[in-house]
């Protein structure tokens, strides 16, 4: 094909712009130049390149374009692409609006993210919090009045904040929209040949303690090794832009390195950080597991405190969490650094319950984590008190939450946030994070599980050993309640005093066994005799219909020993009518010393139909002393000294003259004395000590 002038001319052009080009490059690669002669040279380059692209447009639209001219057209794109995208320096093009719609490579390392990472954002996203405003307010001044402007602001890098200059231009297309470009640059380290715009190291920590580190702490926050893609993930935690960082200094979106050596080189120097982040996180999450084992069973409040503080130690950062009440979420723990400042930033934020619509709430709801390595909404934790936004008030720049969720239900939110100078969260944390908010959930199932279970055996033990009983008119009752060493756990003892229909009863019993149906058991046997005692004044025939009761429920041949003592009033005494069915014989102090035991018998309940509860009748004066105990007191064993209920009646002998509740407390220390503190079966006392007759 014949090379026609105009040809010949755009070639010319062409290859002059390429020696330009690579003329800037070197100038840039010198150690101690000043870039910002640089990057208005590029810039003017920029335009001049823009202008060319138009001229062709123009021939073909006047008629004189043909095939030669449509190749030096794509040739002069594929220019205009490669100058773009090997640029010496950071460059972005934006909407008028701060959308970004293109980074180049440069731009892309600064960064920390692939190219394609940062298209559809805000530029602003890329903006460290406090300059953020000013930012937008400058590239709308520049869109309005397409002067170029020169603006100092801090960049997030992915591994922490750069200062840099911005030098925000306005470029007009034919055809198209006006578009800001938008060229950065940093400061170039003192000694330093390698240009500043193209450094990776992160910027100075913040002089404001990261959350996790005591004020003052000189240590490094650590650097996420093997951090993968970032931004917004879905509820499952895939990422929502296809962007990777393989953390071995591999480029993103698919490009590759020219420099293959240097690419090995760089893994090979990656390979034992990203060893070492991932036994990090090994060790964190054991630490966790071994948190939560070591307290089980533990309350939930102390569980979360402690683990939030594991986490914002180990992870650097704000740890915030979320607990469910009905169908909001009220803030129950915050835990950053441990200075003043960061006290104060806790104590605000704790006092701020997640709005409906904020982070917290949308991972509650969808069960699923949410990753925003870098956060355009600033209110998307919700505001402080005063309105201010949670994010800007604490700093943050980088999330990740997790639900407290155990497969079946979600408590809450696990939320982590994380300042600029520590790095962007990226995957692996989600992971790691996902996992121990699980942990978290089934601890704190375990907990509310065994609080449940708790409280019910807890409400069963009140109903069968009360802890205060009716008053008797004229008799002081004392109760006591000494649990087995043996086998802990609900035993089948019970007590209670109940109104009968010309008096007053008391009862004590016994069902045989432990856990399972047993306090089942008696519970159905307290609540018969009193309720047939309502109907009858004799105790026996209200020990043998609860044997009718008990028989009726098949409780599969479990027994209950049980003894009825009904009281009632016949002028200075008090006349006793007891009910025996298969329970120890009560005993009867006198003041005198004297000690009187009644005959006792009868069969348990639940076993015979005709259990034939035993009959006696008993008159007790003031001062005397009616002992009614199970026989965990009785069969109360100790080492070569046989059961305790051989000395019994004279150990009781020896209390003569005390009150109620003294005797059974000296009964009591006397047993465990007895049996060396290994008590076999739960010991219940009931002592009713005979005062003078009501009037």
């Amino acid at each position: 094909m014949r090379r026609t002038p105009d040809m010949a001319g755009q070639d010319s052009g062409l290859a002059g712009l390429t020696a330009r080009r690579d003329a800037l490059r070197q100038a840039a690669a010198l150690g101690g130049t000043d870039l910002a002669p640089t990057l208005d040279a590029a810039l003017a380059e920029l335009d001049a390149a823009i202008d060319a692209l138009g001229a062709p447009q123009a021939g073909r639209a006047a008629g004189s374009g043909g095939d030669a001219a449509t190749d030096a057209l794509h040739a002069e794109r594929r220019l205009l692409r490669a100058l773009f995208q090997d640029a010496p320096v950071p460059l972005l093009l934006a909407e008028r609006d701060g959308t970004v719609r293109r980074a180049n490579r440069a731009a892309a390392e600064l960064l920390g993210a692939g190219s394609g990472y940062a298209t559809g954002r805000p530029f602003a996203a890329f903006v460290n919090l406090p300059s953020r405003a000013a930012v937008d307010s400058q590239l709308a001044a520049v869109s309005r009045t397409g002067q170029t402007r020169q603006i100092r602001c801090e960049l997030l890098t992915g591994t922490g904040t750069a200062d840099c200059t911005l030098m925000v231009g306005l470029a007009r297309l034919r055809g198209d929209a006006d578009q800001l470009i938008i060229a950065v640059s940093r400061p170039t380290p003192p000694g330093g040949s390698q240009p500043a715009a193209l450094s990776s190291q992160p910027a100075a920590p913040s002089s404001q303690p990261a959350p996790g580190k005591k004020a003052g702490a000189s240590k490094a926050a650590p650097k996420p090794a093997g951090r993968a893609a970032t931004g917004r993930t879905s509820a499952t935690g895939k990422p929502a832009s296809r962007t990777s960082a393989n953390g071995d200094g591999a480029t993103r979106d698919g490009a590759t390195r020219d420099d293959a050596s240097g690419t090995a080189d760089t893994r090979t120097q990656a390979e034992p950080a990203l060893v070492a982040a991932m036994t990090r996180r090994l060790d964190l999450a054991t630490a966790v597991s071994r948190l939560l084992l070591e307290n089980a069973p533990v309350n939930e409040t102390v569980a979360l405190e402690r683990c939030a503080r594991l986490l914002a130690d180990e992870l650097t950062a704000w740890v915030i969490v979320d607990l469910a009440r009905g169908h909001r979420l009220r803030r129950q723990a915050v835990v950053g650094g441990e200075d003043e400042r960061s006290a104060e930033l806790a104590r605000i934020t704790a006092a701020s319950d997640p709005p409906p619509g904020s982070l917290p709430h949308i991972v509650h709801d969808l069960r699923g984590p949410q990753l925003i390595a870098r956060v355009e909404d600033t209110g998307v934790l919700g505001t402080s008190p005063d309105a201010v936004p949670l994010l800007m008030l604490l700093g943050v720049t980088s999330l990740l939450s997790v639900p407290l969720a155990d497969g079946e239900r979600s408590y809450g939110a696990l939320t982590l946030a994380r300042l600029p100078s520590a790095g962007d969260f990226g995957l692996a944390d989600l992971g790691l994070v996902a996992e121990i908010g699980e942990q978290l959930a089934l601890a704190i199932t375990l907990d509310r599980k065994i609080r449940q279970r708790t409280e019910a055996a807890n409400a069963l033990r009140d109903s069968l050993l009360p802890r205060q009983l009716p008053g008797v008119p004229g008799v002081q009752i004392a109760t006591a309640h000494l649990a087995t060493t043996e086998s802990p756990g609900l035993g089948g003892d019970y007590f209670g005093v109940y109104r009968t229909r010309t008096g007053w009863g008391v009862m004590i019993g016994d069902a045989g066994g432990r856990g399972g149906d047993v306090p089942a058991i008696s519970a159905t046997a307290r609540h018969a005799i009193r309720s047939v005692a309502h109907a009858t004044d004799d105790p026996a025939e209200v020990l043998s219909r609860a044997n009718e009761i008990l028989l009726a429920e098949e409780f599969g041949g479990r027994f209950v020993t049980a003894c009825a003592a009904h009281l009632s009033w016949r002028d200075t005494e008090l006349e006793v009518t007891v009910g025996s069915a298969g329970h120890p014989a009560p005993l009867v102090l006198h003041p005198d010393g004297g000690v009187d035991q009644l005959r006792g018998g009868g069969l348990p309940l639940g076993i015979f139909p005709d259990a034939g509860p035993a009959r006696e009748e008993y008159s007790l004066s003031a001062g005397d002393v009616l002992l009614l105990y199970s026989d965990g007191l009785a069969d109360a064993w100790g080492r070569d000294r046989g059961d305790f209920g051989d000395r019994l009646p004279g150990e009781v002998a020896a209390l003569a003259g005390q009150p109620p509740r003294q005797i059974l407390a000296r009964l009591q220390e006397l047993a465990l004395e007895f049996c060396h503190g290994q008590v076999r079966d739960d010991i219940v006392l009931l002592a009713l000590g005979v005062g003078e007759p009501p009037d």
